[in-house]
């Protein structure tokens, strides 16, 4: 929901905030540590802005601070957003480390916000939470859905090819589930004797009538795997059941994840860098929606094309300790999102730059493997999108800053 910013001024006061589900608590604290406010509040608009009005009142010059930044913070971060409030971030397991070294191993609510709020206080490196556009924000519940769409989905499968495999190992083995047509097939044939009663001709009938691909091939599939098996086995009906059953639970996901990529690609298009974004290889809607959900959008708010790689998780981090040194390591803390789409774009653009390419092959001709050289052009590539984006131009190979892609 947010990106992160550089750090701004020391202010007076620190507000650190212990989000919960259905309350928070707040503690305030001064340039000395000592608290000037605790208090557990309802995660409610009255509450909150009775909150925010108080810690206010006893200074404007505070820094907020949370360990969540969405889910039941979004109300007071957006609340916080409205009255100009900087909010910074910790991670819950930042927060979770630093409780060790403060005195006591008592855990509550009151510690945690202390914590929050003293460790805004000493360190100087947290990023500030900053909200995206509301194209942005509304791409982020888009593809957020997706994504659990898509895993739903791969378990849905998983269980099929499971109850398939009860009654009919052959056909399991033999069908791709992954595919329209099989999961198709199996919302009207399940078992060995009702395919071998059917036949190859009515059963590619059947299929074509449902517009499935490649039908008679899927067809003569089915059926050499019926005459493979000529043993009914016990609960077979039952089973034959539950398989129509999770294949049409299949067939509803591909529906609605289907509707959301119509959703997605609409309104990416209604974003002002879509099209510079498009114009990049192997960068299509969806990866693009996904780059902005993950950006929010506005790449100003990184500094740098440096910033929104480590952002990434593509900008290694040194590791040395005593005579090793030269280790260089993935950071802990990354976008995992944004380093799946800038990864799968770099996958892409093998088909259809020669540009990313030739990267990509000179990458593995110096001894990387697949892996990290695709990590390379990933990472090659986000100084490539950052520079179209900051001139507005779109991507073209006989542009300088487009052969270095």
């Amino acid at each position: 929901m947010y990106d992160e910013l550089a750090e701004v001024a020391v202010p007076e006061i620190w507000a650190g905030v212990d989000i919960g589900k259905t309350h928070h608590h707040a503690v305030v604290i001064d340039a000395e540590g000592e608290r000037l406010l605790s208090r557990r509040i309802q995660n409610d608009e009255t509450e909150l802005l009775a909150l925010i009005g108080d810690v206010l009142a006893i200074s404007n010059d505070v820094l907020w601070a949370v360990d969540l930044n969405h889910g039941g913070a979004a109300l007071l971060i957006g609340l916080l957003t409205v009255h100009g409030q900087p909010v910074a971030y910790l991670t819950g397991l930042a927060v979770h480390r630093a409780s060790a070294t403060y005195r006591g191993e008592g855990k509550t609510d009151a510690k945690d916000a202390f914590v929050i709020a003293d460790q805004a206080r000493i360190r100087r490196d947290l990023g500030l939470l900053r909200p995206g556009d509301e194209i942005a924000t509304d791409l982020r519940t888009l593809t957020t859905r997706r994504l659990d769409l898509v895993f739903d989905r791969t378990r849905q499968i998983n269980r099929l090819r499971a109850q398939l495999l009860d009654i009919f190992p052959a056909l399991e083995r033999s069908l791709d589930l992954t595919n329209k047509g099989p999961v198709v097939l199996l919302t009207g044939y399940q078992t060995p004797a009702a395919i071998r009663r059917t036949g190859v001709k009515r059963i590619e009938a059947w299929l074509r009538n449902r517009k499935v691909k490649s039908a008679a091939a899927l067809a003569r599939t089915c059926v050499e795997a019926a005459q493979a098996q000529q043993t009914a086995l016990p609960g077979e009906r039952l089973a034959a059941a539950m398989v129509v059953r999770l294949a049409k639970g299949v067939m509803a996901l591909e529906e609605e994840i289907a509707e959301l990529d119509d959703l997605i690609e609409a309104r990416f298009r209604e974003h002002p860098h879509a099209e510079v974004i498009r114009s990049l290889p192997g960068m299509g809607a969806r990866l693009g929606a996904e780059f902005i959900a993950a950006t929010g959008g506005d790449l100003d708010a990184f500094g740098s094309a440096d910033r929104l790689a480590g952002f990434a998780g593509l900008a290694p981090q040194p590791r040395d300790s005593g005579r090793v040194s030269g280790n260089l390591r993935r950071p802990r803390r990354y976008h995992r999102g944004l380093l799946r789409t800038m990864y799968l774009s770099a996958l892409a653009s093998l088909k259809s730059c020669p540009a990313s390419k030739a990267y990509y092959q000179r990458k593995r001709s110096e001894g990387k493997g697949h892996k990290q050289a695709l990590l390379a052009l990933a990472r090659r590539r986000v100084n490539v999108l950052w520079a179209m984006i900051r001139d507005r131009a779109c991507y073209h190979a006989s542009q300088p800053v487009a052969a270095a892609a």
